[in-house]
């Protein structure tokens, strides 16, 4: 995933209302009017959030007649997970190590 995309999806994912948003959109499409319900701010405020997402690559919105559906995209949260998996893997490996070192240390310890 080049860095400016990841840039992206992790600006767009840093604010809670555009999380939110995405949590709502993982339970299927819906229109903007809906996804401003449970916030209190503006119909533009919600848009614009929804611009960040979408510039991220994490959501598209369509047209169908006069509904305007809105709709989660998982490509690049997918990449961003990938990403971070790289370094999941790292910790896993350092503490499974910290572990037998401490196990190594305490049985030394119980030994004497």
């Amino acid at each position: 995933m080049p860095a400016d995309a990841l840039d992206a999806t992790f600006k767009a994912l840093a604010d809670p209302t555009r999380r939110a948003i995405l949590a709502r959109l993982a339970l299927g499409e819906t229109s903007v009017q809906e996804l401003a319900k449970p916030f209190d701010m503006s119909l533009p405020a919600v848009s614009q959030h929804l611009k960040v997402l979408e510039t991220a690559g994490l959501v598209t919105r369509g047209r169908s007649a006069q509904w305007r559906p809105c709709r989660l995209e998982p490509k690049a949260l997918k990449e961003a997970t990938e990403w971070l998996d790289q370094y999941r893997r790292f910790w896993e490996e350092s503490f499974g190590k910290l572990d037998l070192y401490l196990k190594d240390i305490q049985s030394k310890e119980t030994d004497t």
